[in-house]
């Protein structure tokens, strides 16, 4: 949240430009840059129209929340308003989502999406748009998960006629998404009066909002099972929700016009690409049209059967490789939802591939070729082994040479590290990955950042979040020997050796040994602490508490980041593979295991200088200062 004050206040701050400044001066603060100029310019003309609104209605005393930050999420409702219901006497709150919009045009296949001369690519219509930010707040905050009553949504479209808007009004309204325009402000402001009492306060409202526990997130591979085989479990926003229908309109339309689509959706770490996919899954696999789930990531293959077919086989079968797809018939597929696409490889031939498969076909081709809806969902920036080749431009080239038309679909706010854009942009200025070198990290509410003296110090701390009933992992850089597996029953080789401190490797294999879980299996079972983790076992998952040493691989000095290819233990890495592709898998590795946790990161470094250069860069906040934490 960037500012919260009465209706009364915000008029009067708006009225002199005070409002706004502080705005920016708040923005800068939690992301770490400054807002657009869009932005501010949106907040100028939405803002006191709402807040003139209330006070028209005599609703001066309620509490305006402005850009309301939803929990575990980078999304941001524009205004949560806080007070006490008329009738009731119950707190209620209104979710209100404003627009500035004078003219929108429905889409032509599907009323929750809609066409805005700004935009070249449809958004959601803000119906809809405000429902989901509402039954995501009942989802994720505890003061009113079990009050969802008290949860209600209007989109205010101030600027707008109702012979500009009438066709948003195709899709349903409720409780949750009501549609006003500036025309009917007669109504909108009666409508406020029913929600909102006019002789209370929204004070203690507003507290109660704010300081409802988080709902812990749930955990994309705890509820596959319910979200592939019966309902909805995750509530998509914005840009996902459009992701989610553009895909079922493509198949839609490739149905009618006998003729392939390709959807592709990019996003960076926790931009929910995965949530999408287990969605589309469910709803194909619900509506009996044939659609499968590739990666080429074998833990997520393996953790998805296991949780999502852990009772029926046919479930277990909707999950595959990449791979999977070299002597399939074409078309045979209505969907293929290609998960962590940016993990394709060149061909889909290795050493095991039979003599009559070995093709030279491209792995793209054969996911292209075996569904009339290929899905590519991707972060170019997750590359982190020589010959992946997942990128925007080889999917859309390979769609270009066949003539077939390619949507993109980019999703912007991410919810993984508590939904901290300020601490993904940390990482990224950390590991120089964007321009401007590293900065020091200044602590928001959604992510804590921690640096170990020690190993020992790490795990102790991660140990006691456990206690707490977090989940904790601790993950390496590859820079240990990874022995053989062991046989049953003989303990796990202690691999990774920091001076007088050693732990095992995660299993390579697909059993449990001595009680450790199977590699596919590390990041989701709890059996996993104990064993340091690799960045093959910990990409595509998330934990609470990520616990990340920085292995010689990756050294700071003097004012820069050097990085040591001999150091590297990773069979992945050939004399062939160039100094500068190593040096940048190695970066994306260590941006890989820093974005894992969802409350919070715990860093070690085995390097003294590079642990003192992280102990400045994370605001000197060692372990030791934690332990209230």
């Amino acid at each position: 949240m960037l500012f919260r004050a009465s209706a009364k206040t915000v008029a009067v701050m708006a009225l002199d430009g005070s409002l706004f400044l502080h705005l920016t001066d708040q923005f800068v603060h939690m992301h770490g840059y400054r807002p657009g100029t869009s932005e501010v310019r949106s907040w100028e003309r939405s803002i006191p129209v709402l807040a003139a609104a209330l006070n028209d209605a005599g609703l001066g005393d309620v509490e305006m929340m402005l850009e309301y930050a939803l929990p575990l999420n980078s999304k941001r409702a524009d205004v949560v308003l806080a007070g006490v219901h008329p009738s009731t006497g119950e707190p209620s709150y209104v979710v209100v989502e404003l627009k500035q919009w004078s003219e929108v045009l429905p889409h032509e296949d599907d009323p929750t999406l809609c066409h805005v001369e700004r935009y070249t690519h449809p958004v959601l219509n803000p119906i809809e748009q405000v429902r989901r930010y509402c039954d995501y707040l009942v989802n994720f905050n505890g003061a009113v998960a079990e009050h969802g009553h008290r949860v209600s949504g209007v989109a205010f479209l101030h600027n707008a006629t109702e012979f500009g808007v009438a066709g948003l009004r195709e899709i349903e309204g409720d409780g949750r998404g009501l549609l006003f325009t500036g025309q009917r402000r007669g109504e909108f402001l009666d409508h406020l009066r029913s929600k909102l009492s006019d002789r209370h306060s929204g004070a203690r409202a507003a507290d109660e909002l704010l300081s409802g526990a988080t709902v812990p997130s749930k955990q994309l591979m705890s509820v596959a099972a319910e979200e592939v085989r019966e309902r909805q479990q995750f509530v998509l926003l914005d840009e996902q929700q459009v992701a989610y229908r553009m895909v079922l309109n493509a198949v839609e339309k490739a149905k009618r016009a006998d003729r392939k689509e390709i959807v592709i959706v990019t996003g960076g770490p926790g931009t929910g690409k995965s949530v999408i996919a287990l969605q589309l899954l469910g709803e194909l696999y619900r509506r009996g049209m044939p659609a499968l789930h590739a990666t080429g990531s074998q833990s997520f293959t393996k953790t998805m059967r296991k949780v999502a077919g852990s009772r029926k086989r046919e479930v277990q079968d909707l999950f595959k490789y990449f791979n999977s797809f070299m002597a399939a018939e074409k078309n045979s597929l209505d969907v293929l939802i290609c998960d962590e696409a940016h993990r394709i490889r060149e061909t889909s031939a290795n050493r095991y591939t039979r003599a009559e498969h070995r093709t030279g076909k491209a792995q793209i081709d054969e996911l292209i070729d075996v569904a009339h809806v290929p899905v590519f969902l991707l972060d170019e920036h997750q590359v982190v082994r020589p010959g992946e080749m997942g990128t925007v431009a080889d999917i859309k080239a390979a769609a270009a040479k066949r003539d077939i038309p390619c949507h993109v679909v980019p999703l912007e706010s991410q919810f993984r590290c508590g939904g901290s854009d300020a601490y993904l942009r940390w990482v990224v200025r950390l590991l120089g990955l964007e321009p401007g070198g590293p900065v020091v990290w200044e602590p928001d509410d959604r992510m804590q950042l921690l640096v170990a003296d020690s190993p020992q110090e790490m795990e102790a701390f991660l140990e006691a979040r456990r206690a707490e009933g977090y989940g904790a992992r601790m993950s390496a850089g590859y820079c240990w020997p990874w022995s053989p597996e062991p046989k049953p029953g003989h303990p796990l080789p202690l691999d990774v050796v920091i001076g007088d401190w050693a732990r095992p490797w995660n299993l390579r294999g697909e059993r449990s040994v001595s009680g450790a879980p199977p590699a596919a299996l590390w990041a989701t079972d709890p059996a996993g602490f104990g064993q340091v983790g690799c960045v093959y076992t910990a990409q595509g998952f998330e934990y609470d508490w990520s616990g990340v040493v920085i292995g010689p691989d990756l050294l700071w000095r003097g004012d820069r980041w050097v990085t040591d290819r001999t150091a590297s233990q990773d069979p992945v890495f050939k004399k062939s593979t160039p100094d500068a592709d190593v040096d940048r898998l190695i970066r994306n590795t260590y941006k890989v295991l820093l974005t894992r946790g969802m409350v919070g990161t715990i860093v070690y470094s085995t390097d003294p200088r590079t642990r003192e250069k992280l102990q400045e860069l994370a605001g000197g906040r060692r372990r030791q200062r934690a332990s209230a934490v």
